[in-house]
């Protein structure tokens, strides 16, 4: 399953580049049942993975943390669920 990054978990001055919103284009009760499991964003010469750790509001958007800082061209781009 593919997901698309929406941008940075962010408050009203900072932003957490390691933590970040995906959208599944999955319903909220779906979103539930992958917590936990692990999603890859993949580049040319880069493969960074990450945890999914929470649900963000109620539209089926989750929030993952990664092992290392996304950089911004991460941004739209996808990640794979593993």
């Amino acid at each position: 399953m593919e997901g698309i990054i929406l941008g940075y978990r962010r408050g009203r001055k900072t932003q957490n580049v390691n933590q970040v919103l995906i959208d599944f284009g999955i319903t909220f009760k779906e979103a539930e049942k992958i917590l936990g499991r692990e999603v890859v964003w993949l580049s040319n010469k880069k493969q960074i993975k990450g945890k999914i750790i929470a649900l963000h509001g109620k539209k089926g958007i989750v929030r993952a943390k990664f092992e290392r800082n996304l950089p911004g061209q991460a941004k739209t781009t996808k990640v794979r669920l593993v």
